[in-house]
């Protein structure tokens, strides 16, 4: 395995489940010393990272409330001096209810992780990235963040949302050798979409029918994408919105 990111650090947010975990873990096996960030701590999931990963750091912590966030990166840069890549991809569903019936607590709670959330993220890890005139955002936003959904208007909303922060920021910091860059995942395989479709085969098969290649999405082909906008082959990538989805939007 080649380490293209040998002595980088990465963080990641939402870190120790589905496409978090992938992706810490697809860093780790590249080199890199990864943050992890979770508001929960999964100790299984924290042990596999540990054993692929050189150095490795957890921080519990809940995005949504800038003193956590603003200590984030305060440990991860006492502990490993410096930020190269941060992929903000913590997020909620929220709660199912048409637009009239979303309660306000619903609403309130998935921006406030969802989107506040991030850009709490990249006001703190900008200005250290800043620092080195070198970095890259990766922001997690949803297929959701394209078309709407039946049900699901603050989660639409948010993930909207994180498209607009993401298109701002990288024309803002272009020239001071930030790249910030979102991805969009379709139907993925993961502890989300368990709670979504409660396990139920027959619900799983009809989520799997609106994938136009017939299948979900496994956590590992967003990571996949994620360490390429990372990587300097990626180099005059910002600004964009990556759909990786199956097909999904194209219907």
């Amino acid at each position: 395995m080649e380490t293209p990111f040998k002595n980088k650090v990465a963080l990641i947010t939402g870190g120790t489940s589905g496409i978090g975990k992938a992706t810490a873990i697809a860093f780790a096996k590249r080199g890199a010393k990864v943050v992890i960030v979770d508001k929960n701590e999964d100790t299984e999931a924290l042990s596999t990272i540990k054993k692929i990963a050189k150095k490795m750091l957890f921080i519990q912590c809940d995005v949504a409330n800038s003193t956590e966030v603003k200590l984030m990166i305060e440990k991860t840069i006492a502990t490993f001096g410096r930020l190269d890549y941060a992929f903000n991809n913590a997020g909620i569903e929220g709660r199912v209810a048409i637009t009239a019936d979303c309660s306000e607590e619903n609403w309130d709670n998935t921006l406030n992780i969802n989107l506040k959330g991030i850009w709490l993220c990249m006001k703190y890890e900008i200005p250290e990235m800043l620092k080195h005139h070198k970095g890259v955002i990766i922001n997690c936003a949803s297929v959701a963040g394209l078309v709407g959904f039946y049900g699901s208007p603050a989660y639409v909303a948010s993930k909207h949302g994180v498209i607009g922060l993401t298109k701002t920021a990288a024309l803002e910091y272009a020239r001071e050798g930030i790249r910030v860059n979102a991805v969009c995942p379709g139907i993925i395989d993961t502890p989300m979409i368990d709670r979504v479709t409660k396990k139920d085969k027959e619900t799983e098969k009809q989520f799997a029918k609106m994938e136009p290649v017939g299948r979900f999405g496994s956590p590992e082909e967003i990571a996949n994408a994620v360490i390429w906008m990372c990587s300097d082959e990626a180099s005059f990538v910002t600004g964009h919105t990556m759909v990786i989805d199956g097909g999904f939007v194209a219907q």
